[in-house]
């Protein structure tokens, strides 16, 4: 339900727009919307998972200034301001909505089908960060705090074991062993809090395919949906990618066989985000690079088993046993990039000879 006062808020006339629903949001309601000629893309962000929608309104603010003064030919859809000049407008019933302009000539692709693909949102993700680089991250906001908090969902994990629901902890036996055997990567990514080499920067923490906007001719033209945007390290980034662009099936495909890391979308990952982000990453930041992938699938392995042990609660289930598949499902998947860990580093030791 839109609020006729977000039209008044923006000049258009409810009885005149056309509005047609959009389903490729998870988070946010999305309307795209017609006013004469015009296009628009209407969002109600969702409070439930936002508590604070101004912290992102002033992190996309900041950004979008940033950006104008130091880089102002870079494509960044910035929301329309309301007739009053905010980014945002707050309905008497404490809702919040956003109006973006349409990108004309431009699409989003819902599943990574070819290396090029990755290559393209890999390279879009990487410039989005090297053009931010000077940016002073201490100024942004945490739109969800803790989000890539592998120590935090460790700890979540480890107090879901003490759940009630025995059943579900008797059939996550070897789940729960499997975890455990690889705390090794909550370790390491302790290990980087504590490491000067890796740098915080302003960073996407939410690389879907997506989120990137591609042109006619299926090249990247800009990234998207900023909600996320927040200091963080390149590891969320990119193992966010790896995480969803190296396996043909994504996290609900219940036949484990058709899970597999594609070494070819691995290098485009590797070649797009590096050809922005070269000299931007340390030494030791991109011997880190392989880990990004498994932090990420690791850590929502983790998030998967903890939501099913405390009886789906998070995520909630569209049928019994639905978060044990999707935690099955992502242990595999990191069984795998663990099985190809040396193949692919020689890859990556070859091409920066």
């Amino acid at each position: 339900m839109i609020n006729e006062e977000v039209f008044v808020a923006y000049g258009l006339d409810s009885k005149k727009v056309e509005i047609a629903s959009l389903q490729n949001g998870l988070i946010n309601s999305t309307w795209k919307i017609k006013n004469d000629d015009q296009y628009f893309i209407l969002q109600k962000i969702n409070q439930a998972i936002f508590k604070n929608p101004e912290a992102i309104a002033s992190n996309i603010r900041l950004i979008a200034d940033y950006l104008h003064s130091t880089d102002p030919e870079y494509l960044f859809v910035a929301p329309v301001k309301t007739r009053t000049g905010e980014e945002m407008v707050k309905t008497t019933t404490h809702n919040y909505f956003r109006l973006f302009p349409f990108v004309e000539n431009s699409h989003t692709i819902a599943t990574v089908e070819k290396p090029q693909q990755a290559f393209e949102a890999a390279n879009k993700f990487g410039e989005f960060t090297k053009l931010l680089a000077s940016f002073p991250v201490d100024k942004l906001q945490k739109t969800l705090p803790d989000f890539h908090n592998l120590t935090l969902r460790y700890q979540q994990f480890l107090d879901a074991l003490q759940s009630e629901n025995k059943d579900r902890l008797q059939q996550s036996t070897e789940l729960i062993q499997l975890i455990e055997a690889n705390k090794n990567i909550v370790d390491t990514y302790e290990n980087i809090l504590q490491n000067p080499s890796f740098k915080l920067r302003v960073t996407h923490h939410d690389t879907k395919i997506s989120n990137v906007l591609f042109d006619n001719n299926n090249k990247g033209l800009c990234v998207i949906d900023l909600d996320t945007v927040m200091p963080g390290y390149f590891i969320s980034d990119v193992g966010d990618m790896m995480r969803t662009y190296l396996s043909p099936v994504n996290e609900e495909e219940k036949d484990f066989s058709k899970i597999e890391v594609r070494e070819d979308y691995f290098k485009s990952i590797w070649d797009g985000y590096m050809g922005q982000m070269n000299n931007e990453l340390n030494e030791e930041e991109k011997q880190h690079f392989i880990y990004s992938g498994k932090f990420m699938i690791y850590m929502q392995a983790l998030r998967f088993l903890t939501d099913h042990l405390n009886n789906d609660i998070y995520y909630g289930a569209k049928y019994e046993g639905q978060n044990f598949v999707r935690a099955e499902n992502q242990i595999v998947l990191l069984q795998r990039l663990i099985e190809k860990e040396k193949s692919l580093q020689k890859m990556l030791d070859e091409s920066a000879e």
